[in-house]
């Protein structure tokens, strides 16, 4: 049973839904999580934060070939694996507009707010939030026979929103942008996929919400 528990040099724990299989790897040295998203009826995969240790990411990739990587948001312990993992497998990469100039490996897509990128027959939805990075983007993806299932990046983890480096702004910017496009939308049973860490879900961390804008961070 999938558990979402991973540890650096760890195996990957795999999720199997009717349509997509989801498998989360923990890389280090700064115990990033990365997630390998395959269409179980077309058999494309797409990589979510090519982290580090592009051997092992290469390994969990397999010889069935890679169409995208997907990058968070620009800072570098999200992308330390980027150019080799795209110079073996020649994938497609994606980061937030807003984001991708601060990404040393070029950007091929773009991606704005409620862009589609697809994994095969399935696909998942970009959604913008400012305050961690200018162009920070979590990937919904809604299950058409089950729950939704989020990828926060490092936007939302279980306890609180990303680090914001105590800037006020920046904070009330991102809790203001998780609470309208991800509590608000999202029903509870949401599993969340966070880029460091444990998994939670959204119904877990609401009733923290005002505790979290009280402490500030």
């Amino acid at each position: 049973m999938y558990t979402g528990k991973v540890k650096v040099g760890g195996a990957a724990d795999v999720r199997e839904l009717p349509h997509l299989i989801i498998s989360k790897l923990a890389v280090g040295p700064y115990d990033n999580n990365a997630y390998l998203l395959r269409c179980r009826q077309t058999g494309e995969q797409v990589l979510i934060d090519a982290a580090a240790e592009p051997e092992r990411l290469l390994g969990l990739i397999g010889h069935d070939g890679l169409a995208a990587v997907i990058t968070t948001h620009r800072h570098p312990d999200h992308w330390q694996a980027l150019a080799e993992v795209v110079g073996v497998t020649a994938a497609r990469t994606y980061a937030g507009e807003d984001d991708a100039a601060g990404i040393d490996v070029p950007t091929d897509v773009l991606v704005a707010d409620d862009d589609r990128i697809p994994v095969g027959h399935c696909q998942v939805r970009a959604i913008h939030l400012v305050g961690h990075t200018p162009g920070s983007i979590a990937l919904l993806y809604d299950d058409p026979q089950g729950h939704a299932h989020v990828f926060t990046g490092d936007c939302l983890f279980p306890g609180g929103v990303g680090n914001t480096q105590q800037d006020p702004q920046r904070f009330a910017t991102l809790l203001a942008g998780v609470e309208t496009r991800l509590f608000q939308p999202l029903a509870d049973d949401t599993w969340v996929y966070p880029g460091h860490g444990h998994d939670t879900t959204i119904g877990a961390e609401r009733p923290s919400l005002a505790e979290w804008r009280e402490r500030g961070w």
